[in-house]
């Protein structure tokens, strides 16, 4: 009985993954994120409203793009998880979905994070944490 008691424990150990990221997925750095806006300030205006977004320079790998969802708000990293980091692969928003700035376009959900459009890209977007007190978002990781 012993024998199968250490081949079940031996299965369970070599069947769990330390590590479940996505190799192809390595181009955004590790950074530590610590974002507060204050939703009463114009430049965050926007995202009073349902269904729009705001680019925040000077976080994360390329900024941080905060939506207003309508059932919360999501903060995504701009920095496009499928390119190395250059000047074109910082993604642009307008709405509920982002461009990145290169010649393949690749386009993104501010809702799921996920690519849309092109099924062959294997990373969606790097998300980050939004905690809401009153009018002021605290974004982080």
């Amino acid at each position: 009985m012993k024998p199968y008691f250490y081949l079940l424990i031996l299965i369970i150990f070599t069947a769990c993954s330390k590590n479940s990221d996505d190799k192809n997925c390595k181009f955004l750095l590790d950074v530590s994120v610590n974002v507060t806006i204050n939703l009463n300030l114009p430049q965050y205006n926007q995202l009073n409203s349902i269904g729009n977004s705001v680019y925040v320079a000077n976080a994360g790998n390329g900024g941080v793009i905060v939506t207003n969802a309508g059932s919360g708000f999501l903060a995504w990293d701009a920095a496009d998880p499928n390119h190395t980091p250059t000047s074109c692969s910082i993604v642009s928003g307008s709405g509920l979905e982002g461009t990145c700035g290169c010649t393949d376009a690749n386009k993104y959900s501010f809702v799921t994070g996920q690519p849309l459009e092109n099924s062959t890209l294997q990373c969606g977007l790097r998300n980050y944490r939004v905690e809401q007190n009153g009018n002021t978002l605290l974004i982080f990781n």
